[in-house]
């Protein structure tokens, strides 16, 4: 009977086999995004557990005075390995799901650390680190939910056609002249603003993430046997960009962090980075292609969300006690100082140890 159907209306069987193999496609479709989803938030978790092993390890050093250094703990390596550990798995989650979706999932990152740091450091639970952790996850919950869960696959012949559209062809020149302009007032007219330089590591953050978004694509394309990609020139060119682009990014970020308090740098370098990546994904992977108005004002609120609950729970977090015992000169009993730490430059014993610590010799000196 069915052969006879299929003989009598052979458009209807081909109909039903194309919907047929539709749904088989969007089904493996969510299948690869939910598995860059899981992937994504593991690394954050696995990079949240490592910067407190290794914060563990200063502060166990400095409680103990421990002269050695901390790079021969074996905590600390542990803390090394586990970062790595993070940092591959969010390489791999670039290959799954849509760039734009992984770099906010970095705010799973903070939210972990700090309940890690709260539960196993003793540091002091605020109201603002409640609350920031509530707007988090919500926005993280959105995130997930309105993302663009279809995401191309990247092969070596969509990255070579995205290299030369117009739009990125734009993008990348407004992005080098700005880049060109604040390096400049950087540089050159010695502004040393957060902005300026977390601007500097935005723009270069969007180079790695199509960078990597392509090189960990085209991996993934060649491990699932589609078509091996590693013959394709632009393979090795996007892997040299997504390398130095990470070099001059964490080297600018450090730099940052030199100037600057932590509790500054990663909130501002967390919506700068995501705001950069998402850009990026939009102009060159076209990943919010088709999705509805919606689902865009959905995806961008819980970008917000997780931009405030990451600021809430980043801003001056309260330092870790800790057992030694430090006294200043002032406080040493039986001498007080007379005489400016560092004396004036015309005088005979300029630039001398004992100039800088004179001091009067105690009740001795005081009672004659």
């Amino acid at each position: 009977m069915s052969n006879l159907t299929d003989v009598l209306f052979p458009q209807n069987t081909f109909n039903i086999s194309k919907a047929e193999e539709l749904r088989a496609v969007r089904e493996n479709a969510y299948v690869t995004y939910t598995q860059g989803i899981i992937i994504a938030i593991c690394g954050n978790f696995l990079i949240s557990i490592s910067l407190n092993i290794q914060k563990y390890t200063h502060v166990r050093q400095s409680q103990r005075g421990s002269s050695k250094p901390y790079y021969k703990s074996w905590l600390w390596w542990l803390g090394i390995s586990l970062m790595g550990l993070g940092e591959l798995g969010n390489f791999a989650a670039y290959g799954f799901a849509p760039a734009s979706l992984i770099a906010p999932l970095g705010c799973v990152s903070v939210i972990a650390s700090a309940i890690i740091s709260v539960v196993f450091l003793k540091e002091t639970l605020r109201a603002s680190d409640l609350l920031g952790g509530a707007l988090a996850i919500t926005g993280t919950y959105l995130l997930v939910t309105f993302a663009p869960h279809f995401a191309p696959h990247v092969t070596a012949n969509m990255v070579e056609r995205s290299l030369m559209s117009w739009e990125f062809l734009t993008y990348i020149f407004v992005e080098v002249i700005a880049f060109c302009i604040l390096l400049y007032l950087y540089k050159c007219r010695n502004m040393k603003h957060i902005v300026i330089i977390m601007l500097l590591v935005a723009l270069l953050a969007s180079v790695t993430v199509i960078s990597v978004k392509a090189v960990s694509g085209m991996i993934t394309e060649s491990i699932q046997g589609n078509h091996l990609q590693f013959t394709y020139p632009i393979f090795y060119v996007m892997f040299i960009i997504m390398v130095a682009s990470c070099g001059f990014q964490i080297k600018f970020l450090n730099q940052a962090m030199k100037m600057f308090d932590a509790t500054e740098v990663v909130p501002i370098n967390y919506v700068f980075f995501t705001a950069s990546a998402i850009v990026a994904g939009i102009l060159f992977y076209q990943e919010f292609f088709g999705l509805s108005p919606v689902n865009i004002c959905m995806f961008v609120l819980g970008c917000l969300l997780s931009f405030i609950g990451v600021f809430l729970i980043a801003r001056t977090r309260p330092k870790i006690k800790t057992d030694r015992v430090f006294i200043s000169m002032g406080q040493i009993p039986g001498k007080r100082c007379t005489e400016k730490v560092q004396p004036e430059p015309k005088g005979s014993a300029y630039g001398t140890l004992a100039s800088k610590l004179m001091c009067n010799r105690g009740t001795h000196t005081d009672d004659t």
